[in-house]
């Protein structure tokens, strides 16, 4: 029998991820540099031009290779729909070097095919599963932290000295929106967003002898 020719797949999520921890494990399995294909998207889009390139190659005398089975994709459905294509389709097999019981050279049979499947649809579900949980305990604890009091993004500037005193001026019409917000060097709709805040949370301001002007 011919023997496979072998492809690696690997993914990272974003540009800033390295690669190298599912490159070195693909290389170390045997699979050339020139047969590995890289895409930087989530896992979650299959809309990925290497990974397209890759599928165009694959038949049943090729093996796919990937170091975990999320790089194929992160969600059940797809993932599930992609191992089909890739399986079924195409007729290839898929090796996942972090879990060996995902190997489809391994029992030729319908006993080794139904263990495969079962396994691949048990680890999908409980990723997914897990990705759920995790963002639902992020949402709760983010709106725990905001009864609390806890306030998420970067700081607000503290208020110039003078807010007060242009304030009152511009509330009683003395200047107009645009001086105001030059005299506090601020952009108008800045100083606009600041005064309704002022005004919410309903801090003292200065009296103003009658003739202030700016």
């Amino acid at each position: 029998m011919e023997e496979q020719k072998s492809y690696g797949y690997l993914r990272v999520s974003t540009k800033e991820q390295k690669e190298d921890r599912q490159r070195i494990a693909l290389m170390a399995a045997g699979i050339p540099q020139e047969r590995i294909y890289m895409d930087k998207q989530s896992g979650g889009n299959f809309d990925r031009p290497q990974y397209k390139q890759m599928l165009e190659k694959l038949d049943r005398d090729c093996v796919l290779y990937v170091k975990s089975v999320d790089r194929l994709g992160r969600n059940y459905t797809d993932l599930t729909e992609q191992w089909r294509i890739i399986t079924k389709e195409k007729g290839a097999d898929i090796v996942v070097l972090d879990m060996p019981l995902l190997d489809t050279r391994r029992d030729k049979n319908l006993l080794g095919t139904f263990i495969s499947d079962i396994v691949l649809a048990l680890l999908s579900y409980v990723a997914e599963n897990e990705r759920d949980n995790i963002r639902q305990r992020q949402a709760e604890g983010i709106a725990a932290a905001r009864l609390r009091g806890v306030h998420f993004g970067r700081p607000s500037k503290p208020l110039p000295d003078n807010f007060a005193t242009v304030y009152k001026a511009w509330k009683k019409g003395r200047i107009k929106t645009a001086k105001a917000a030059e005299a506090c060097h601020m952009p108008v709709s800045t100083f606009r967003y600041k005064a309704r805040q002022y005004e919410k949370q309903g801090l003292n301001m200065p009296d103003l002898p009658d003739d202030t002007r700016k």
